[in-house]
């Protein structure tokens, strides 16, 4: 974190996405004694439609829970805001999402999300509430394809490959960050009463352990 930044603030639609963005980076940040806000857009309650195992109550709080157990080897420092829009309709609430943001964010915040064209809806909505907070408030945006890597490869002409940085990680990072996805069991497994695959997938998983984050600047 450097060019005068005072805190890297992590916005992250869903509990999952602050690692499968920016495990590695928060862990060396943690290292570093770098000051990390969480900001937790939604409690990710219905990533399991129709589910009798995982209902959309007891996500709620089984996610927070899952975020609690992931930060704990990423950064146990990092302070986390949850927000509580609902999983799946952030486009509807844009507006209030800035304004919400906009409450929470010091002057000198570097903003970390999920990219605007990332394929999920809100992925994309919470980067466009996002980029209207910076706009408004001159901070530095950075976004982080996650869904991306779900129907893009790499040299795909559809993401913006001129505004691509990479954060190289040490090896302590990336174990670090791959125990902490291991810790969102509800999205690791198949759902038993609906037959439905992981949400994560084992391809997401082996890209977690890259040594290597990827960044739009």
């Amino acid at each position: 974190m450097r060019g005068g930044t005072q805190r890297l603030l992590v916005v992250a639609p869903h509990p999952d996405d602050e690692v499968l963005a920016a495990g590695g980076l928060l862990a060396q940040a943690a290292d570093r004694g770098c000051q990390v806000q969480i900001v937790a857009v939604t409690d990710g309650e219905n990533s399991h439609p129709g589910s009798t195992a995982y209902p959309s109550a007891a996500l709620k709080q089984l996610r927070s829970h899952e975020r609690h157990a992931a930060l704990q080897h990423l950064n146990p420092r990092a302070q986390v805001q949850r927000l509580r829009f609902e999983d799946t309709r952030v486009a509807d609430h844009v507006d209030a999402l800035t304004a919400r943001l906009s409450q929470l964010c010091n002057h000198g915040d570097l903003l970390l999300t999920t990219w605007r064209g990332d394929g999920h809806a809100d992925h994309e909505a919470t980067a466009q509430a996002c980029l209207a907070l910076c706009r408004l408030r001159g901070l530095k945006l950075v976004e982080v394809p996650v869904w991306a890597w779900q129907w893009a490869s790499p040299g795909d002409a559809r993401l913006p490959w001129h505004r691509a940085r990479v954060v190289l990680l040490d090896a302590e990072a990336v174990r670090r960050k791959h125990l902490a996805l291991l810790q969102y069991a509800s999205q690791l497994s198949i759902d038993p009463s609906t037959g439905r695959r992981a949400v994560i997938s084992s391809a997401m998983v082996q890209r977690a352990s890259r040594p290597f984050e990827l960044l739009f600047v």
